[in-house]
């Protein structure tokens, strides 16, 4: 009789990109209480130390390496990381992104390179460099899981987001490409595309109740969605084995904005 018991991710070994801060430490704090050992990466060390730190402390196992996601170089040097402490490679969750000086209320017709750039080299080029090396070593593990980051402003086209929407679209491109060519190998690729802030962004964005409200009330369940507990576990549920045979999809994990959007 097959194993039907409750799968678990102890001992697996995961790179999780943007795991100093925001949905990427969330995604990490949930690995880390399910026995996932890791290697974060980020641009700020400090954030990567202080993650280092906080699960250290609660026995997990994680490395950092700072860098740059849309550098090779940096790409390189955190799989090898992952190989040369943990001896191999079974998850890769892309999740940076960066967002420096995008304007996101610039009309179609005036978005310049910058704002296509920027999204792009991030989200889109960070993305295929970090799948292009960690595909070997997810292959000698008999598979793995690849999950990517979408967004609901490429998803619905929103206004005055053109450069990170066109961005942000052509990850599920890559998602997809990648589900096709890597199946075979047991490699699964799927992208989401979440709806979350820490409580410090949220506070920040929506600190006028008029203005929360009206935008929760456009949220069915009437939230954002929390780092840890709403996409981190989502995340930890995809990765396993009771989702293997899913690749090639888009979760949305909003709350059921799109709905009705």
């Amino acid at each position: 009789m097959n194993d039907l018991s409750q799968p678990t991710l102890e001992g697996k070994v995961a790179i999780v990109t943007g795991g100093g801060q925001g949905i990427g430490q969330g995604i990490a704090r949930v690995f880390a209480a399910r026995g996932v050992n890791m290697v974060i990466t980020g641009r700020t060390e400090s954030k990567l130390e202080a993650m280092r730190a906080e699960i250290g402390a609660g026995g997990g196992a994680v490395e950092i390496e700072a860098g740059d996601v849309g550098d090779r170089g940096h790409v390189a040097r955190a799989v090898s990381k992952a190989i040369d402490t943990f001896g191999g490679l079974d998850i890769l969750i892309n999740n940076a992104q960066s967002l420096t000086d995008l304007n996101f209320d610039e009309p179609l017709v005036d978005v310049d390179d910058h704002q296509v750039e920027v999204p792009f080299r991030s989200g889109v080029m960070g993305s295929l460099y970090f799948m292009q090396a960690s595909y070997p070593h997810l292959k000698a593990r008999g598979g793995g899981s690849i999950i990517n980051f979408g967004s609901s402003t490429g998803m619905a086209g929103m206004p005055k987001f053109g450069g990170y929407a066109i961005a942000k679209e052509a990850v599920r491109g890559l998602t997809r490409v990648g589900a096709k060519e890597w199946g075979p190998d047991n490699i699964r690729v799927n992208t989401i595309v979440p709806a979350a802030l820490t409580d410090r962004l949220l506070a920040r964005s929506y600190s006028d109740p008029k203005v929360r409200e009206e935008k929760f009330s456009r949220i069915p369940l009437r939230r954002l969605g929390d780092p840890a507990r709403d996409i981190g576990r989502v995340v930890a549920a995809l990765v396993g084995d009771d989702m293997a045979y899913l690749t090639g999809a888009t979760l949305v994990l909003d709350g059921g904005m799109m709905l009705i959007s």
